[in-house]
């Protein structure tokens, strides 16, 4: 035998060889379509929302908006909301109501019904029910009122709770006697003296936590959003090209930080606007379906301290298959520096900031919606008259409903830069089953009645002077370093409210500009 026979390792080249190979994984082969054909269930935990379900008692723990304040006219409006067929209307003397749709006595919807100075009338059997379910009025033949009011008292219509706030219509659909506060973020959602808050509602035909992903996935705007990757130069303004800045489109260096106790995700975004710029936005994405947006056409062209809310967006489920985007634009000066958002094309089905949002496009190019020309009914997608549109340059509705009507997570193969979705899913699963208890119904309910129902919230849009590294490692190490400082900033002003707090976190981002501009 020569010496390399007792080599280290000769010995397990020879068993090796003996050994069967290793299996190929079948999906990895070419042209392996019939090896992955076969789809996964969805997951039912996080997605289902139905009555009874984990996701659909969670949820039924928080106030919702349900509607537009515009969607009440004379007539009741029929919605669906967690899976629960309702109906909303506002009565002659300015109550709102929120009803089952099923008339208790025999079953026939109240959509149908008159609307009366005090509550709802049937039409079938002329029963009257306030908003608060009770029956106002039975119907009877003279001589038989004690009867009528025996059997008015013996029935009740299943009613929710509602109000009105800025143009929606807000409801609580769990337990009575657990009702929560409603979040009062920072007051009023920090709207400045001179801007306002524009309702707006967007029907989603697939299940709602894909629409809720979506926000937390900070990097999808540097490809969806992208003019260079509209087809064939078939622009249709679905781009942050028109309405933001280039700077949308490089891809952010991101840091996802639980927050408040694991009820909510700071999504902290470095970009680097030029090489003296640089633009840091953090979403806010607060359980289980809020969603607190930054300015959304920033050019990142003039210094900016902790700039506020421009979007406040719910995810309301309709059902397992459909959901809305519902809740307010911040629109004015005090937000929109650029003054480029539209008041006119926020609203029920439509919205100003990126074409592509909604189901149906611009209306100034498809003449005006009527709200009785769009039923929240799903309808194939792919039959709309402006389809060829969409995938010439798809938007954000397009690239959501086509993940399935209920996304598989399990088909799912993701990278780094997901880590805000799976973080957020994570925390919502740790808190529908009680596994946090910060975050659980009743967790969220105590935490909002300490803070007298107005929490802060990490939302803010930032342009700080940081002059851009001369090595790209720092760079990319300060990027990360302030993003993750400016979160810790926000954190530690989280005990601090109003002017207080915005001076606080200003006084900190010119600290941290002096600190990286000089490294």
């Amino acid at each position: 035998m020569t010496e390399a026979t007792f080599r280290p390792g000769n010995a397990a080249v020879a068993d090796a060889a003996k050994s069967p190979p290793r299996p190929v994984k079948k999906n990895l082969l070419p042209y392996s379509g019939y090896h992955t054909n076969k789809e996964v269930e969805h997951d039912p935990e996080l997605t289902e929302v139905g009555p009874g379900t984990t996701m659909g008692e969670y949820m039924r723990s928080f106030w919702h908006p349900i509607c537009m304040s515009m969607e009440l006219t004379d007539t009741p409006r029929f919605l669906k909301i967690l899976g629960e067929e309702l109906v909303a209307f506002r009565d002659k003397s300015g109550q709102i109501g929120v009803l089952h749709a099923h008339c208790v006595h025999r079953g026939a919807s109240l959509e149908y019904g008159a609307i009366q100075e005090r509550g709802i009338m049937c039409c079938y059997h002329g029963m009257v029910f306030d908003v608060d379910g009770t029956c106002i009025h039975v119907p009877y033949p003279k001589g038989e009122e004690a009867e009528a009011e025996r059997f008015g008292c013996s029935i009740r219509q299943g009613a929710y709770k509602a109000f009105e706030r800025h143009g929606l219509i807000f409801a609580y659909m769990g337990p009575p006697e657990n009702e929560p506060p409603f979040p009062e973020w920072e007051e009023n959602f920090t709207v400045a003296p001179t801007d306002e808050l524009v309702a707006y509602s967007n029907f989603q035909h697939c299940n709602w936590l894909q629409v809720q992903d979506n926000a937390a996935d900070n990097y999808h705007p540097t490809a969806l959003h992208a003019g260079k990757n509209v087809v064939d130069g078939h622009f249709q303004g679905t781009t942050f090209d028109e309405v933001g800045a280039n700077s949308m489109e490089v891809a952010p260096d991101m840091q996802f930080v639980p927050v408040h106790q694991g009820r909510s995700l700071a999504c902290a975004g470095a970009r680097r606007v030029d090489s003296e710029r640089l633009f840091i936005r953090v979403q806010h994405q607060v359980l289980p379906n809020l969603s607190l947006h930054a300015y959304t056409s920033e050019d990142g062209k003039a210094q900016k301290y902790f700039s506020r809310f421009h979007m406040i967006r719910w995810t309301v489920p309709v059902d397992d298959r459909n959901s809305k985007m519902i809740g307010w634009r911040v629109m004015g000066p005090g937000i929109d520096t650029r003054g480029v958002g539209d008041k006119s094309l926020v609203g029920y089905e439509t919205i100003d900031f990126l074409e592509g949002q909604v189901a149906m496009r611009r209306p100034e190019r498809f003449g005006k919606y009527k709200l009785e020309d769009m039923p929240e009914i799903p309808s194939d997608h792919r039959a709309r008259h402006n389809y060829k549109d969409a995938q010439y340059a798809p938007g954000d509705y397009e690239a959501i409903i086509s993940q399935r009507p209920i996304a598989v997570h399990a088909l799912e193969n993701p990278t780094k830069f997901d880590a805000g979705v799976y973080a957020f899913r994570k925390m919502l699963r740790e808190a529908a089953r009680g596994t946090n208890p910060a975050a659980s119904a009743q967790g969220f309910a105590d935490w909002l009645r300490e803070l007298n129902g107005m929490p802060n919230s990490y939302c803010s849009g930032n342009v700080l002077n940081v002059r851009e590294a001369p090595v790209l490692a720092d760079e990319v190490a300060n990027r990360r370093k302030i993003a993750k400082q400016l979160v810790m900033m926000l954190t530690e002003s989280d005990k601090l409210r109003g002017e207080e707090r915005n001076a606080f976190v200003r006084a900190g981002l010119q600290k941290l500009e002096q600190q990286f501009d000089q490294a």
